[in-house]
This record gives structure tokens, C-alpha cells and sequence, in this order.
């Protein structure tokens, strides 16, 4: 059977093959209840309905999945009659979404390949903008992406149903493309990503045929949304494997698509400090992703774009703008280019800068200055950030002590830790006050009156 997909034509790879319940590890204590509801209303309403995609691929190597994902031949409208539960979502492609509390059950109608000239189906360039012509379970199977998305559990039998070699690829921990690699990156091109995200949460190996056409059109990554590149880009760095997923971009050649800045500045650092802080500040965050603690897209994007960020400050400072106005149009130019790729919400760009920004009063040791920075809202997150630079130079060491004792203090022993600091502080000099009391102390010369 060969299914024109788009322009290019996909066979699949086998006849179908049936992996009984004693050869495969799946079992239904492990799939969430709410999906096992799904499945046999359907089925008892006389359509077909299997488990589908990574909740199948995790379930056989031994992972937890989140998503449970339903594959079925009822189109959106005969799920919404099943279910009250439910909502109809999408244009591009069409679903049901069945609401359990917290839990959301996604279930899809079988793809077909074909057009059938409803206009259901519309190719733009190249790149698949609309897919809701439906078909049979062959034909889902074979315009899934990856053969190890592509496998069915069928719980009529327990068994799994796998049409295009999916099951021996995930034993292999092996990911592959169904079809043309070429072809299904030019449909669309975040698949590039996609590979190197699941291969990096998986452990799987990309299959070389699948791997060979990344970075020739890795540029292609270029002409994607940037808001749906920004949620890629939360998949890849904020799941639990950021390090393996920076290392894949790098590899493939798509980190400088993404990062274009912040790859010229990794290339350009030659003793590979900001790498290791890069590499240093996604470990942590891969640990705190594994300890259910939060993460925070802002405080990723402030370590992504940090090399980015110091490139442009050096070039500001070498043309001899002034430190501070340098700082700040060095964190604005590297905000404006990056958002020309990915699109960048306001809510996290503005305190990604603000981290930034704060780093160089970590060098400051007068008394209201301390203060006032201890109380800051972005404090926090400004320090685990300076902590982070350790990585990249001990000469930070001292500040990160100073700064570690400071947030245990009372006010008297900050007082008493600061010394000499806190004494000539006569007038509370911080950024705000001291201009004003500088020219209030130049009013009372010229009036007569002594400094108090």
C-alpha cells in the first residue's frame, strides 16, 4: 500500500504485526483510568479506539507517561456525542478533548494521506497547514511521524498494533521518521526539533537515515512561528532533559538556527566558561524538573541568552559606552534580535533582563545598597544566578559568599558584617537618594548652612 503524502510517497515499512499481551510489558494498571473509560465507551458504541502514540512508546520502555492519547475511526463530532465532557478544539487539526477534573483525554480521528478535494487537507510550500481528511487505522499509522509513535494498544485483546516497524524500533531505542526524512522536515520543520527532544528524553539513538537531512535544513527552523518555537523550546529545556537536549541542538547544527547570538558567542569564548555555565545551570534545572521543584522559562531564557548577553556588553563597552547604558542596551538589543526567532513573552523577557541587570550590584557593599537588593523581588533568582557563574569563573566566589551570609542576617549583624562599609554610609547612598542628597548638600553650602 503507498499513500501519497503531500508530493512524496510513504510506504510503509511492514504488513501490520500483532505483539500479544505475553510479549509486551503493557498493562493496564499503568494507563490512566480516565483513558480506559474512553477507550470502551467507544468501543461499546460500536467504533474503534486504541491507546496511542508516546503514552504506547514510554509504556514499553518503561516510562510514566502524562498524556494519554486515543486514536479512533468517530470523527470529533461523534466523540462530542459520546461525551459531555467533552470540547471540540482545533482548525489546522481537528480534535476531541475529554475533560476528567485536571486530566484531558485527547482523542483523534484516524488521518488519512490523500487529498480528497474537500479542502480538509491544504499544503502551503511544502508544509502541512490543514489535515482533517479522515481514514483508516493503516492510514493514521503511517502519517504519524516517528515509527515508534505510530504503535496501537487494542484493548479488546491487549495487544499492540504496530504497521510500519515501530515496535522493533522501540526495543532498539531507536528513533525514526516514517516516510522521506527530507520530506517530513520540509512539512514541517519543527520535527527537527521534535527528534532531538524525544531521542534526548528517551535515550533512543536517531536513526542515521533520519538524522542525515537535519542540519542541511536546519535553516528551515527559521520560517517556523516563533510562538510555537517558544514552546518547543519550553519542551526541550523545562522536561527534565535540558543538558541531552542542548547537546542534540548543538550536534545537529539547529542551536544557532534557534540562538544565533548566544551559538556566535559560545563559538568565540575559547576557554568554554559560558558553556560550562550553560551546561552547569541545565543540570540544575533537569534536578529540580526530577525533585517536582519549579523552574522558571524566564530564568532559562536569562542562562540561554547570557553568552549572548555578555558578547554584546563587551562590543557597547569597546566602543566606550558607559557601563550601565551599556548593560542596558546590550540586554534590550539581545532581547529585540532573539524575539526576530522566538517569540518571547513580556512576562518572562522583562525579568530575564531584570536578572541580568542586577548582577553587577552583587559587587556593592553599601548599607542601604545591600538592603535594598535583599528585599528586591528578583533577588532570588539574581543570586542563583551569580551562584551559576561560579561555573564559568571563581572570581564571583567572594560575592557569592558574602551574599549567601547576608540572607541569614538580622539588620544589626548585616550592620556589623558591612563595618567600615555601613559607617561611611552617612546618607544612605543607593541608586535613587543619592543624586537628591548630593544637590541638597550643594544648596545648604550656598546658603550658609553646614552639612548635617
Amino acid at each position: 500500500m503507498t499513500l501519497l503524502h503531500g508530493t512524496a510517497a510513504i510506504t510503509p515499512v511492514t504488513a501490520l504485526r500483532t505483539i500479544p499481551r505475553d510479549q509486551h510489558t503493557i498493562s493496564r494498571k499503568d494507563i490512566s483510568p480516565n483513558a480506559l473509560r474512553v477507550l470502551y465507551r467507544l468501543r461499546d458504541a460500536g467504533f474503534q479506539a486504541y491507546l496511542v502514540g508516546g503514552a504506547v512508546r514510554d509504556l514499553l520502555v518503561g516510562g510514566h507517561p502524562k498524556d494519554f492519547d486515543v486514536a479512533t475511526d468517530a470523527t470529533p463530532e461523534q466523540v462530542r456525542q459520546q461525551f459531555r465532557n467533552c470540547r471540540l478544539i482545533g482548525r489546522r487539526f481537528r480534535l476531541a478533548h475529554v475533560v476528567f477534573g485536571r486530566e484531558i483525554i485527547e482523542v483523534a480521528t484516524f488521518r488519512a494521506n490523500v487529498d480528497d478535494g474537500s479542502g480538509d487537507r491544504e499544503m502551503d510550500n511544502g508544509r502541512l497547514v490543514r489535515d482533517n481528511v479522515y481514514g483508516t487505522v493503516e492510514d493514521d499509522a503511517v502519517r504519524r511521524d516517528f515509527t515508534a509513535n505510530a504503535l496501537y494498544y487494542a484493548i479488546d485483546d491487549f495487544s499492540v498494533r504496530d504497521y510500519v516497524g515501530g515496535f522493533e524500533d522501540t526495543m532498539a531505542r531507536r528513533l525514526k521518521l516514517i516516510g522521506d526524512p527530507e520530506q517530513r522536515y520540509r512539512e514541517d520543520p519543527v520535527r527537527m526539533l521534535r527528534a532531538v527532544r524525544l531521542a534526548a528524553k528517551l535515550g533512543f539513538e536517531i536513526d542515521a537515515d533520519t538524522a542525515a537531512p537535519i542540519a542541511p535544513l536546519a535553516p528551515l527552523l527559521a520560517e517556523a512561528a516563533p510562538a510555537r518555537l517558544f514552546e518547543e523550546i519550553l519542551k526541550l529545556f523545562l522536561s527534565g532533559h535540558g543538558v541531552a537536549s542542548f547537546e542534540g541542538l548543538e550536534r545537529f547544527g539547529l542551536l544557532k538556527v534557534l540562538f544565533p547570538e548566544t551559538a556566535a558567542a559560545l563559538a568565540s569564548n575559547r576557554s568554554g566558561a559560558l558553556r560550562r555555565m550553560v551546561l552547569a545551570g541545565l543540570t540544575g534545572t533537569d534536578q529540580r524538573v526530577a525533585n517536582e521543584e519549579p523552574v522558571s522559562p524566564a530564568f532559562l531564557f536569562a542562562l540561554l541568552l547570557w553568552p549572548a548577553y555578555c558578547r554584546a556588553l563587551m562590543g557597547l563597552q569597546a566602543q566606550g559606552v558607559q557601563a550601565e547604558e551599556a548593560q542596558r542596551r546590550a540586554a534590550d538589543r539581545v532581547t529585540l534580535h532573539q524575539l526576530n526567532t522566538v517569540a518571547l513573552p513580556r512576562r518572562f523577557s522583562l525579568p530575564m533582563q531584570e536578572i541580568w541587570l542586577l548582577q553587577t550590584r552583587f559587587g556593592n557593599r553599601q548599607r542601604k545598597r545591600v538592603t535594598r537588593l535583599l528585599t528586591h523581588p528578583r533577588f532570588r533568582a539574581a543570586f542563583d544566578f551569580l551562584v551559576l557563574r561560579l561555573a564559568a569563573s571563581p572570581e564571583h566566589a567572594e560575592d557569592v559568599a558574602f551574599w549567601r551570609e547576608a540572607q541569614t542576617q538580622s539588620g544589626e549583624e548585616l550592620a556589623a558584617t558591612l563595618g567600615v562599609a555601613a559607617s561611611t554610609d552617612a546618607f544612605g547612598d543607593d541608586d535613587d537618594a543619592a543624586p537628591s542628597k548630593r544637590r541638597r548638600r550643594r544648596r545648604r553650602r550656598t546658603g550658609g548652612a553646614s552639612p548635617e
